[in-house]
């Protein structure tokens, strides 16, 4: 007898406010066009993310099943937020790389690699390969690093 081939997981990547998820967009729509009850997804979210600060961005990736049953993983906020708010702008360079908006300390960039460091994708990476990495995303910020 043949079985009928599962049909495949939808994976909905959306970035939403700690502890401010609403069925408006972007969740409302991205899991609504899939069968999913944003409401549901709503909850469980501000529930996971209460102890964040309210407004950080929340990279969030949602395995929908096709039961359209789910699952979600939330990541660290983005690079450039946390570097953001550790210089105290709310904007970057308008032209990078020629502008300076604002200075960090490597003590800075040393705590914000120990907070990206545990997201699963970074794991592996040494602390001084994500320090690297983030120096970077300070540049094209016009962010500058001194001792």
């Amino acid at each position: 007898m043949s079985k009928k081939p599962q049909a495949a997981d939808a994976l909905v990547r959306i970035l939403v406010a700690a502890g401010k998820a609403s069925p408006s967009p972007p969740v409302g729509p991205a899991l609504g066009a899939r069968g999913v009850k944003s409401m549901d997804f709503c909850k469980q979210f501000n529930d996971k993310t209460k102890h964040i600060v309210p407004e950080t961005p929340i990279p969030t990736v949602i395995t929908i099943k096709p039961d359209r049953t789910f699952t979600f993983v939330t990541k660290t906020p983005p690079t450039t937020f946390l570097l953001k708010r550790a210089a105290g702008i709310t904007k970057g360079a308008q032209t990078p790389g020629t502008e300076v908006v604002a200075k960090l300390s490597l003590k800075h960039v040393y705590e914000i690699a120990k907070i990206k460091q545990s997201d699963g994708n970074l794991k592996h990476l040494s602390l001084e390969s994500i320090c690297g990495s983030i120096i970077g995303v300070a540049k094209s910020v016009g962010i500058q690093i001194v001792q």
